[in-house]
């Protein structure tokens, strides 16, 4: 490495130990890189202007406002209850609940600290007055928050789609089975949680029960079939989904469930601006970086230092899940997925890992770092919504982290995992 990239690393991580906003240290380091390889600043803000004009960013603030609107819409409350009146009456019946309607406001909202949201601000009560200790609930709707970006749509798979020109569609394809696995593992966890802890079983919801809450949750249900359905059966694209989501849950939420206000969406709205800018803000900076990163061939130099460790590629499957699992515990998830793309990317090609084999391996480790201390966004979620630490929370995670860790390696190793289904596209 040379003395500009020696000097770009140091300073990057040098600034984010000191606590700088990672949009920032990124701007400056572009700013510095410039100036150090002596190239017209006008080249790199073209660079930028022309990785942030890309129309599949524009599902990013769709999905992040759909999640926020069917929250607030009460789609998550009826899922919960369809799902506790087909499976409540098992062993952890309540609990396995939780992990369906996760499952299913995943495939709704595409993002993990929504998922933690909603399920979370109904279940956590919920199972504790049915005799769960608090903290399990906490870590429960911690647990299953990266399944919203693990089933399809998901809003870092379409960050990736974008940065490693894939389809986005078979992209999303491509975690739908990692994402039922996990929540297979989750509802395993459940059982054995209920059954050590001794909580009592639900009883068995009656025929006229089971029907009532399907007919009112039938629109809650219906969510992910528009949405997927749409885009699989080639009604509109990625994006325009998004959109569709958007208009749905606003018609949902108000006119048909009435617990979505008119008045309560500029609010919902400007929450979801906020996100979007800091999204867009992050991958701007960081499309300056990689270009001046990549202008010194720092991503071919690292690629090559990992290959001079080993030419395994089972090995190198390894390094990077343990690399991508310590920065996803302590950087935001987008930065660091545009960021490390070019040197991800490069290591993928060579040891011949598919392209969207690559994408899923990457996002869905990534999604473990939103449920690792210290920066996990859906762990703060899940200790604001329940107001224990999540020094507290962190302890009763660690099984639903081993089980996410146990699907990525089951991602890099066998490629049918991810690839089954994106293969049926054409």
């Amino acid at each position: 490495m040379n003395h500009v990239g020696l000097v770009l690393v140091t300073a990057l991580f040098v600034l984010l130990a000191l606590g700088v906003p990672i949009a920032f240290v990124l701007g400056l380091l572009t700013v510095a890189g410039v100036w150090m390889i002596g190239v017209s600043p006008i080249l790199v803000a073209q660079r930028i202007m022309a990785g942030t004009s890309v129309t599949s960013l524009l599902a990013v603030p769709g999905f992040i406002l759909a999640g926020d609107l069917m929250t607030a819409g009460g789609l998550s409350r009826r899922l919960i209850r369809i799902a506790s009146a087909i499976i409540g009456h098992v062993p952890g019946g309540l609990s396995m609940a939780g992990v369906i309607a996760g499952t299913f406001f995943g495939a709704i909202s595409g993002s993990a600290p929504a998922t933690t949201a909603a399920i979370g601000s109904v279940m956590i009560d919920e199972m504790e007055d049915r005799g769960y200790e608090r903290v399990y609930g906490a870590a429960l709707a911690t647990g299953v928050g990266p399944l919203g970006q693990m089933i399809p749509p998901s809003i870092p798979m379409v960050i990736w789609g974008v940065l490693a020109d894939q389809s986005i569609a078979k992209l999303f394809l491509g975690g739908a089975i990692p994402g039922l696995l996990a929540a297979a593992g989750f509802v395993v966890l459940s059982y054995i949680y209920a059954k050590r802890n001794n909580i009592p079983k639900e009883r068995r919801s009656s025929f006229k029960e089971f029907m009532f809450a399907c007919v009112n949750g039938i629109w809650a249900l219906m969510a992910p079939l528009v949405i997927l359905g749409g885009i699989y059966g080639g009604a509109f694209t990625p994006t325009e989904a998004s959109m569709v989501a958007v208009l749905y849950s606003v018609i949902v939420g108000v006119f048909v469930y009435r617990d979505l206000k008119l008045s309560q969406i500029p609010a919902i709205i400007l929450a979801a601006m906020k996100t979007t800018s800091m999204i867009v803000f992050i991958i701007a900076t960081a499309f300056g970086f990689s270009w001046v990163l990549a202008s010194e061939e720092i991503p071919q130099k690292a690629t090559e230092a990992i290959f001079a460790l080993t030419n395994s590629p089972a090995a190198i499957i390894i390094i990077m899940c343990v690399i991508l699992l310590i920065l996803g515990a302590v950087m935001d998830n987008v930065s660091a997925m545009v960021i490390l793309s070019t040197v991800l990317i490069s290591v993928g090609d060579k040891i011949g890992m598919s392209p969207i084999q690559l994408g899923v391996f990457v996002v869905i480790t990534f999604a473990v770092g939103m449920v690792t201390p210290p920066v996990g966004y859906s762990l703060f979620v899940g200790s604001s919504i329940s107001g224990l630490s999540i020094e507290r929370i962190s302890q009763y995670l660690w099984p639903f982290i081993i089980v996410l860790v146990v699907v990525v390696l089951m991602i890099g190793f066998i490629p049918a995992v991810s690839l089954a289904l994106p293969s049926l596209l054409r």
